[in-house]
C-alpha cells in the first residue's frame, strides 16, 4: 500500500511543491485547505484532479487549524502515515495587525494539530510522523549565523507563534514519543511565492515596470538582511527529516544573506533597468520591530540528511523575474 499523507497548507508555495515531490515517490496525498469563495488550488495546477476521479493521487478536503473537531475527524478518516504542518498566516507585517489571530492559527493551530496526531495514535496504536514548520523568524534579534542551538528572541507577533509552535513540537515528541520534527527553514522562495511577499512583490514589479505597466515600487527597510533559499529544493529537506531513524530539529538555510537593496540590484539589472528609477521608500512599510540580519547554519541537515541548497541567489532572482516578465507580457497582450 502507498505511502499517505496530510498536508495542512497544501495550497500555498511549500504546499504545493512538497505535494509534487511527494507524489513523485509515490505517495498518496492528502491535503487540507480552508473553504472560501474560491478555489485556491492555481499552485496545484500540474497534479491536482478533481475529487470524482478516486484514483487521483492528491486529495483535498476542507478543514481548518482553528477547528480541533476537523482536525480529528480528517486524522481518523485519512489515517496518513506522515502529517506536513506547513498551515499558518505566514505574513510577518499582516501579524503586527492581526496578532491574535496570527497566534490562534500558527501556535494553538499546532497544538490542536499535534493533540488530534497524539489522540489517533493513542486511540489506533498507529505510527505516525509529524512535521512543523518552523521560520528563522523565531530567532530574531539573535546575530548570525543562527543553528539549532542559537537562542530564540522573535520580534514578531508571528515570530513569537512559531516558537510557541515549535515547543509543542518538541513538548509532545519528549511528553508522548511522538516522532516530531521542527524544521527551522530561513527564507525559501520561488515563482509561487504570495504577491505580498517583499521578493515576490520586487520581482513581480520589474516585470510590470519592463512592460511598461507599472512606474514606481513602494518598499520599506532595504536594509534587512536575509538569506533566501528556493522553497522547491527546501520542501526535500522536510521530507528527508521524516525518514530518520530518530526525531529531530534542522535548521535548512544556504549560509549567505543578501539585503533588500542587494536583491533590487540583481533583480532590476536582470532586466537592464536602475532600481534607483524607480523605487521609492514609504514609511508605512516600515515595522513597529525590524529583524536586521538572518543568515543560517544548515551544517546539521548537511551532515544528517545529506541536504544542500541546489539554487544560489542569482539563479533564484532570475527564476522570479522570467516568471513574472511572462505574466506581464501576457498582461500586456490582454490589454
Amino acid at each position: 500500500m502507498d505511502t499517505s499523507c496530510l498536508i495542512t497548507g497544501i495550497t500555498g508555495q511549500d504546499g504545493s511543491y512538497l505535494t509534487e515531490l511527494l507524489v513523485n515517490k509515490g505517495y498518496e496525498v492528502h491535503g487540507i485547505m480552508r473553504r472560501s469563495s474560491n478555489l485556491n488550488t492555481e499552485r496545484l495546477r500540474r497534479i491536482y484532479f478533481e475529487p470524482e476521479t478516486s484514483d487521483a493521487p492528491v486529495k483535498l478536503h476542507y478543514g481548518d487549524l482553528t477547528d480541533a473537531s476537523s482536525l480529528r475527524n480528517w486524522m481518523d478518516e485519512i489515517c496518513p502515515d506522515e502529517v506536513y504542518n506547513l498551515g499558518a498566516q505566514s505574513h510577518v507585517g499582516v501579524s503586527f495587525e492581526n496578532p491574535e489571530y496570527t497566534a490562534d492559527v500558527v501556535a494553538t493551530g499546532a497544538l490542536r494539530l499535534l493533540q488530534a496526531v497524539q489522540s489517533h495514535v493513542e486511540t489506533t496504536k498507529r505510527k505516525i510522523r509529524y512535521y512543523q514548520a518552523g521560520s528563522s523568524e523565531m530567532y530574531g534579534a539573535n546575530p548570525p549565523p543562527q543553528d539549532e542551538n542559537t537562542k530564540f528572541h522573535p520580534r514578531s507577533p508571528y515570530g513569537v507563534a512559531k516558537v510557541a509552535a515549535y515547543w509543542y513540537t518538541v513538548h509532545y515528541r519528549e511528553a508522548y514519543g511522538l516522532f516530531a520534527c521542527n524544521g527551522i527553514l530561513f527564507n525559501h522562495e520561488s515563482p509561487r511565492r504570495a504577491e505580498n511577499f517583499v521578493t515576490s512583490k520586487i520581482t513581480r514589479a520589474v516585470g510590470r515596470i519592463k512592460m511598461g505597466l507599472q512606474e514606481k515600487l513602494l518598499l520599506g527597510n532595504l536594509k534587512a538582511s536575509r538569506d533566501w533559499g528556493f522553497a522547491g529544493n527546501y520542501v526535500e529537506a522536510m521530507w528527508l527529516m521524516l525518514q530518520q531513524d530518530e526525531p529531530d530539529d534542522y535548521v535548512v538555510a544556504t549560509e549567505e544573506s543578501h539585503t533588500v537593496e542587494e536583491l533590487l540590484e540583481v533583480a532590476f539589472e536582470h532586466v537592464e533597468l536602475n532600481w534607483r528609477n524607480h523605487v521609492e521608500i514609504d514609511v508605512n512599510y516600515y515595522r513597529p520591530l525590524e529583524v536586521d540580519n538572518l543568515r543560517g547554519c544548515p551544517n546539521k541537515a548537511k551532515q544528517k540528511l545529506s541536504w544542500k541548497p541546489k539554487v544560489n541567489f542569482r539563479e533564484l532572482v532570475a527564476m522570479m523575474v522570467d516568471s513574472d516578465l511572462e505574466k506581464a507580457k501576457t498582461q500586456k497582450r490582454t490589454t
